[in-house]
């Protein structure tokens, strides 16, 4: 009979302990949210917004247009940076428990690669037939913008700015990643700014706005011209 006892104790301590490391991991983990993400966690940030007032599409777990212009309201009425994307201070605001914080060397990894799959995606979408230097010059650009006051303030905050790039609107930013996207996101993270400090970029041989031609040119790389 005490050995039945004691089995069942160690029993319940180990399932205790595993609830309590499956629900630490559950709550350890808001991954950021920009346009174009899906899963649950979306889902989620929908419902919330929704049952508060500020988005009433469906909830689908896709972070489209309706979905992003909510999360800007929220975020503008709420006093926090108006980006559209939902980061730890917007979870926070959410009501949503905050993440525990990793060890600096592990987060430091995580925020690098995302930051170069983020890079990679646009210049693939924008540049994947281009010289090796262009698509370190598109990447260049967008990291030039997030460095300008004029520009949202982080890699994803300018990628999905509405109306900023095509390959987002038409869906070629999903395309599979090349080795070389992946390396030129890299050189781009590292400093290499092949333009000089562009913060334009288009194909002159394409329709392209009149105001465009406005902004100075300062580099040829490719058929891509360079603009401040």
């Amino acid at each position: 009979m005490n050995s039945r006892r004691i089995r069942l104790s160690i029993m319940v301590v180990t399932g205790c302990l595993l609830l309590f490391v499956i629900g630490s991991r559950a709550t350890a983990q808001n991954p950021v949210l920009y346009w174009g993400t899906t899963g649950w966690q979306v889902s989620q940030v929908q419902q919330r917004l929704a049952s508060w007032g500020y988005y009433g599409g469906p909830v689908d777990g896709i972070f489209g247009n309706e979905t992003a212009r909510a999360v800007r309201t929220f975020q503008w009425k709420n006093g926090l940076r108006v980006d559209g994307i939902v980061g730890p201070e917007t979870w926070a605001a959410l009501g949503f428990p905050a993440a525990r914080a990793a060890p600096a060397v592990s987060r430091g990894y995580v925020s690098d690669r995302d930051s170069v799959t983020l890079l990679a995606r646009v210049i693939m979408g924008e540049a994947a037939d281009e010289p090796f230097e262009g698509k370190v010059a598109v990447g260049a650009v967008i990291l030039n913008r997030m460095r300008n006051a004029s520009f949202p303030h982080t890699i994803a905050g300018v990628i999905f700015q509405p109306g900023a790039f095509e390959s987002v609107a038409n869906g070629e930013v999903w395309r599979a990643l090349s080795t070389d996207a992946i390396r030129a996101a890299e050189l781009a993270l590292s400093g290499w700014d092949p333009t000089g400090g562009a913060l334009y970029f288009w194909n002159p041989a394409k329709p392209v706005s009149a105001w465009i031609w406005t902004r100075t040119i300062i580099a040829r790389i490719g058929r891509h011209v360079f603009a401040l």
